[in-house]
């Protein structure tokens, strides 16, 4: 909560920097921080009136303009900020019994959840508790990084992000960022236009065939892919569909579109979080889908789709990009 709270005052600060005066922001006479694009500042419409009830209303966001990742972190990145400062993530630290009265004692051992798909027509559930699991070993014990380290970085918690993006001077994007630098003004459906082309054609990481239990492989991965490997967007930004769900800073409530009105100027998200189907728990919105959406079960690569889960709670198919505003002396840091 803590760690939230800092960071809240210090992206507010940030998206103030540029004042309140309306127009495109310019480009900054920084140099490019590494591995980043420039996103200028301009209006769109945020949200879909044909998607799901959580994307609705439609409204105006005006946005100052901002920096972002050119590709989800990966985990070449993240192992160097855990060596420099022998983090330790969510997934990698036990639970403690006191606050999980009842819970089975395997269960409170360091873990996370991993996919495992199903046989046809089985009650067999997709997700599965593996313990040892964590960003070090995406599929549990026995799987590692070798040959992935330019994979994105999975089994990371909000928190987790956080924690990276503070390391490297920057911050996870807000969601209403995140929409826009997805698609722009005059965005479409997908960040690469209006309809999803043929299936031998895939255009991002997603999952072809019967899910859950069938993937055809169309787009040759099973799992994540390599940050980059299918086309950028017009900002130049990769996987701004598909491979991992990203964090995002902004609290999840399935009404928050309605909460600051019609019309709304660089939006921080709700001050709380509520879940009808979970209340109580506090959760963070997560954006783009991941290579486990399909057209007939997630559709979450569309440019408007919102998904949310605990901020503690990492995933194998959940990472992260991060943004800045005009960087100042303290913010030049890239990651390789």
């Amino acid at each position: 909560m803590v760690r939230g709270a800092l960071l809240f005052l210090v992206l507010i600060s940030c998206l103030l920097l540029g004042g309140c005066k309306g127009g495109p922001s310019p480009v900054p006479t920084a140099d490019t921080p590494g591995g980043m694009a420039w996103i200028p500042g301009g209006t769109f419409r945020q949200g879909s009136d044909d998607g799901a009830a959580d994307e609705r209303p439609q409204r105006s966001v005006t946005l100052d303009g901002f920096w972002i990742d050119r590709t989800e972190v990966t985990n070449d990145q993240f192992s160097r900020f855990v060596l420099e400062t022998g983090y330790v993530t969510v997934a990698e630290r036990p639970l403690d019994s006191a606050e999980f009265p009842g819970l089975q004692a395997k269960f409170l051992e360091p873990g996370s959840l991993v996919f495992r798909s199903p046989e046809k027509n089985s009650r067999e559930t997709w997700w599965q508790w593996v313990t040892g699991a964590s960003w070090r070993s995406p599929l549990g014990p026995g799987s590692d990084l070798t040959g992935i380290g330019d994979h994105p970085v999975v089994q990371v918690a909000w928190q987790d992000a956080v924690a990276f993006a503070n390391w490297a001077g920057k911050r996870l994007p807000t969601e209403a960022e995140w929409e826009y630098a997805a698609g722009g003004e005059e965005r479409e459906r997908y960040p690469w236009g209006p309809s999803m082309p043929p299936a031998n054609r895939s255009p991002a990481n997603i999952w072809q065939g019967a899910f859950p239990w069938q993937n055809d492989l169309a787009d040759g991965f099973a799992g994540t892919a390599p940050v980059g490997t299918f086309e950028a967007n017009s900002f130049g930004l990769s996987d701004m569909a598909g491979n991992v769900w990203e964090w995002v800073f902004d609290l999840y409530r399935p009404d928050a579109y309605r909460l600051d009105g019609p019309s709304v100027r660089n939006p921080l998200g709700p001050d709380s979080s509520h879940d009808p189907q979970e209340p109580g728990v506090i959760k963070r919105v997560m954006r783009g889908g991941s290579f486990l959406c399909s057209e007939v079960y997630c559709t979450g690569y569309r440019i408007s789709a919102r998904m949310k889960s605990s901020a503690d709670t990492g995933l194998g198919h959940t990472g992260f990009r991060c943004a800045l505003t005009v960087p100042g002396p303290q913010q030049r840091r890239s990651t390789p």
